[in-house]
Formats: structure tokens, sequence, C-alpha cells
């Protein structure tokens, strides 16, 4: 027969420890809402958050850095006249100017026309009997136009002469500020950025020659609709549209072709750099708002050589002035493109490589040695 002590003892049920989720809920009356995130989730918080925080400060910094304040910097000017007079203005404005203009003398008005329109020169002023003259083209640049009314202007005042403003190069009817090539090329980039995405998703289960050939189909068909929309839809091209859709195809081609080609490398990472790229150095320096002349150093050094810059300076050429060689330029845009088919095709072959030495250095298991014997 049992004691009482010992069935008492028996029948008390084992303890049995707390789960790790019951010892971790929350403590009663306190809403689980407001429970710490696991340490964890605040590390992938911060790994994630870098992103964002680098494309904020990289806009800031370029965006602000180029635009807060255009100020000339050799701005190419003209003074019309060729008399002991005219020289000595030319060069009290090069003295006075401390560095903003870099005046010359042109004999004639027809001369002054020529240069503004090989826009190798901003601006010329010419004085007469009947008044000044400011020479202009808003096509090669609205902002450029005026400012060198803002140049001129006072000069004019001070001799009291009555001033008329001589654009010799408008902007078209359908794009009064000359702003629309650079928009065009702001979707192109958006487009093109978006596709390198797109591709790469896919790109790891293709050969070198089907990511470029993917990438030439995916960018045409982008070029196709921003040519469409520049042109038949808003009427902003009304000049050599097929040769600025080739232009356009290249330039957009170049951008997909290096984003494809970085993303074995990069990873996520790849898109915050392609926008370093192509938009907070690209638009920076492109000319499309300000001319080269009224960017800081850094952002004119680009324009040399950047694609940006060189899809505004042919895409103007051949909508606004006609008959002006953009050889170089398309070179400029054809070398990006091949950058990014190198790109393409170096990292293809270490990916290949770095799979391969993977490969050679995972453990033989038991089984594996059995069949190898």
């Amino acid at each position: 027969m049992t004691s009482a002590p010992t069935a008492l003892l028996e029948s008390t049920p084992t303890p049995v420890p707390l789960s790790r989720a019951a010892a971790s809920a929350p403590a009663p009356g306190r809403p689980r809402w407001f429970s710490l995130p696991a340490p964890h989730v605040w590390k992938t918080l911060g790994a994630h958050i870098l992103i964002p925080l680098f494309l904020g400060a990289g806009m800031a910094l370029a965006y602000l850095g180029s635009f807060h304040e255009p100020t000339p910097h050799n701005l190419q000017v003209a003074v019309v006249g060729s008399t002991p007079q005219s020289m000595v203005f030319a060069q009290t404005m090069n003295d006075k100017g401390t560095g903003k203009v870099d005046v010359r003398t042109v004999a004639t008005d027809a001369d002054a026309v020529k240069l503004v329109k090989d826009r190798e020169i901003a601006a010329a002023y010419e004085t007469s009997a009947q008044g000044a003259k400011i020479i202009v083209s808003t096509a090669a640049s609205a902002t450029t136009a005026e400012a060198a009314q803002k140049i001129f202007l006072p000069i004019a005042y001070r001799q009291h002469l009555p001033v008329v403003v001589d654009d010799v190069q408008p902007t078209s009817e359908h794009d009064s500020t000359g702003q629309g090539l650079f928009f065009m090329m702001v979707a192109l980039t958006v487009g093109s950025y978006a596709c390198a995405a797109a591709v790469s998703a896919v790109a790891g289960r293709m050969r070198p020659v089907w990511r470029i050939a993917t990438t030439a189909a995916v960018t045409a068909v982008v070029t196709a609709i921003v040519v469409v929309v520049a042109g038949p839809i808003y009427h902003v091209v009304a000049h050599g549209i097929w040769s600025l859709a080739f232009l356009s195809w290249l330039y957009a081609f170049g951008i997909t072709m290096i984003g494809v080609g970085l993303h074995p490398v990069l990873g996520r990472w790849t898109t915050a750099i392609v926008t370093m790229l192509f938009v907070m150095l690209n638009f920076t320096s492109c000319g499309g708002i300000f001319a080269a002349a009224f960017m800081p150093s850094l952002f004119a050094g680009l324009h040399a050589f950047w694609n940006g810059a060189a899809f505004i300076d042919a895409s103007q050429a051949l909508v606004y002035f006609p008959g002006q060689t953009w050889g170089l330029d398309g070179l400029k845009l054809g070398i990006w493109a091949g950058v990014g088919i190198l790109l393409v095709v170096v990292t293809h072959v270490w990916s290949e490589r770095r799979r391969r030495l993977a490969d050679e250095n995972l453990p033989v298991t038991s089984d594996e040695r059995i069949v190898a014997a």
C-alpha cells in the first residue's frame, strides 16, 4: 500500500522547462508590438540602408555641387570690330573679367554670327551708330545666352545705347527652353539602367554573346519608345531623327552593357554604382542645363569624355546645327559601348574561373572516392 506522501509525489507532474519562445514572450499586460526586434534584424537593416544613404548623399553632392552656383569660367565671347578701340575694349573686359570671360575680336558681324552658329563662341557684342547688338544662340544653350546678355547689357546701358538681342540659331517651336534633348537623355538613361537590372537577372544563364544580343534588342525597344515620344508625339526633334535614333541606341546600349558587365562583381550594388556613373556624374556634366564653361572643374573635366556630354553635343548638331560634324562624339559613345562589351566578357571569364575553383575545392566524399577507384 502506498503511503500518502509517496502517492502525492508520484501524482505530481514533472516540471517541464519553458520553451525559448515562451521564455521570450512579452510580459502580461505588455503589448506584443512594443517588443524590440532581434539584433540580427538591425544588422540586416544596416546592411540594406547603406545603398539609399549612398544614393542620397551622392545625389546631393553631385547636383548641388554642379548646379548650386553656376559661374562662368573662360566663357568664349567676342567683340565685333577691328579698330584699336575695339581691341582695347576687349582687353579691358578680359582684365576686369578675372577669368570669367575670354574675349576676342572679330572683324565683321558675319564672322561673329558664323562663330556663334559653329558653337565656337557663346556670344558676340557689336556697337554701331544705331545701338548695340548681342549675338547669341539659344539652341546651343539657353542658359548661356541668358548669361551672355547679363554680361553685355550693363555695358550697353553705360554707353547709353539701345540694345537688340539677335538669336541667330533659336530653339524649335516645341522646345522653347532648349532642354528637350536633355530630358530625352534622362528618359534613355533611366530606361537603360532598368534594362541592365532586367538582363542581369537572367544573364547568369546566358553565354556572353547572348547577353550582348539581348541587350542590343531591349535597348532598341527602349530607344524606339523614347524617340517616338520626342519626335512624332511632342515634336521636340524636327530634324535628323534617324541619325538621332542611332545615337540614342548607342548611348543606351553602352549604359546597359556596363550595368550587365558590372553585375557579377557588384551584385546588389550594381544599380547604385550605375546611378552614380550615369545620373550623378552624367547629368551634371553633360551640358544639357549649363554649358561646360559654367561647371566646376570636376564636372567640366568629365564633360570632355563622358557619354552624356557626347550625346548632348552630337544630338544638338543633328537637330539644331545641320552640317556640323558629330563623328568624334559618336566615337566616344562607341568607346563607352565597347567598354561595356569588354566588361561583360571579362566578368564572365572571372565568374567561370571562380566557379571552377570553388568546385575544385569541394571536399571529396567516401562514395566519390569509391567511384573514382
